[in-house]
C-alpha cells in the first residue's frame, strides 16, 4: 500500500486547454495511480471472480493514462469503431497533453472526496460513467479544437449511447468535476463549467430555443447544481452558487447565492468566498444545502 494517506497538491494550471503540469502533476498522479493499483489488489484477492478484470483494466498498466484509455476503449468501441482505434486515439491525447492529464486526476480526487459513495480511485475509474463521460468528452474537446469535428462529434454520440450524457465537444469543462450519478445530463455547446463543480443526474444546461450563437449558461467554480435542475440561457451562474433539485433556471444566480424553485428564486448568499484552489471540493459543503432545503437529494 502506498505510504502516505493523503496526496499531495497539484501545481498544475486549471482547466484543460495547453501544455499545463510540471512536477507538481506528475507527483500528484503517481500518488493517486499508486492508491488504484494497491486498491485493485486488494479487491482482487477479495473478489477472485473479480481478479481476471482488474487485471486487464488496471494491474496490467503501467500508468493511469494507459489503464483510462484502454476502459474507455472497451466501454465506448462498436462493430464498426474498434476497440483498438479508440484505445490509440485516448491515449495519444492522455500522453501528449498535461493538462487532460491533470484534470482526470482532480475528477478523481473529487469524486472520492466529495461523494460520500465513492468507496475508492478505483471503484470511480471503473464504475463511475460520469467520471468516465467527463473523460471521454475532454478528448472530445481536444478533437473539436483541432479540426476533426466528424471524429468529435462521432465520440460524442458513443459517449450519450452507453453513458447516457450528452455533452456538445466544444463545451468546455473545467477541473475537479464530479458528475453524480450522471445518467440525463445534457451539456449544450456553448456552455461553460469552471473548476469543481459538483452535477447531479437530468440537469440541463441549455438553450432557450430563441438564440442563436452564445446561448448557454456559463458556470462558475465551485458550484452545486441539484438533480434534475434545468438552466437555460446565456446565463451566469456564480462562484459557489447552488441551485436546488428541480429548479428552472432562467435568469444570473450571484455567487454564493441559492436559486431554488420553478421559475427560480434567488435565496441566502454567504459574505465569504469559498476556496477551491487547492483540493478539489474541500469547500464543498453538500449537507448544509440538505439543511436549508430538505427537499434537496444526493
Amino acid at each position: 500500500m502506498p505510504t502516505s494517506s493523503s496526496p499531495p497538491k497539484s501545481t498544475a494550471e486549471h482547466g484543460t486547454g495547453g501544455g499545463a503540469g510540471g512536477g507538481g502533476l506528475y507527483e500528484e498522479e503517481g500518488w493517486v495511480w499508486a492508491q488504484i493499483k494497491a486498491e485493485a489488489r486488494r479487491d482482487a484477492e477479495s473478489e477472485p471472480a473479480l481478479a481476471s478484470y482488474l487485471y486487464s483494466t488496471i494491474l496490467s498498466h503501467s500508468s493511469l493514462e494507459r489503464s483510462i484509455s484502454f476502459h474507455l476503449g472497451n466501454k465506448l468501441c462498436s462493430s464498426t469503431l474498434l476497440s483498438t482505434l479508440l484505445y490509440d486515439l485516448f491515449l495519444n491525447a492522455f500522453s501528449s497533453d498535461c493538462a487532460l492529464l491533470s484534470a482526470t486526476v482532480a475528477d478523481l480526487r473529487a469524486a472520492r472526496e466529495r461523494d460520500p459513495a465513492c468507496v475508492s480511485y478505483s471503484h470511480c475509474l471503473l464504475n463511475y460513467k460520469g467520471f468516465l463521460a467527463c473523460q471521454a468528452h475532454r478528448v472530445a474537446h481536444r478533437l473539436w479544437q483541432q479540426s476533426r469535428r466528424p471524429l468529435a462529434l462521432a465520440l460524442q454520440s458513443r459517449i450519450a449511447d452507453v453513458f447516457a450524457v450528452d455533452i456538445h465537444p466544444a463545451a468546455r469543462i473545467g477541473k475537479g468535476i464530479l458528475f453524480d450519478h450522471a445518467t440525463g445530463v445534457v451539456v449544450g455547446e456553448t456552455a461553460v463549467i469552471g473548476n469543481n463543480v459538483s452535477i447531479l443526474h437530468h440537469v440541463t444546461l441549455g438553450g432557450t430555443g430563441k438564440v442563436g450563437g452564445d446561448r448557454h449558461p456559463k458556470i462558475g467554480d465551485g458550484v452545486l447544481i441539484g438533480a434534475g435542475a434545468t438552466i437555460l440561457g446565456n446565463v451566469k451562474i456564480g462562484e459557489g452558487a447552488k441551485i436546488g433539485a428541480g429548479s428552472v433556471v432562467l435568469i444570473d444566480v450571484p455567487p454564493r447565492t441559492t436559486a431554488v424553485g420553478n421559475p427560480a428564486r434567488l435565496v441566502g448568499g454567504k459574505e465569504k468566498p469559498s476556496k477551491h484552489e487547492d483540493v478539489p471540493g474541500e469547500s464543498m459543503d453538500h449537507t448544509s444545502f440538505i439543511s436549508e432545503w430538505s427537499d434537496y437529494i444526493i
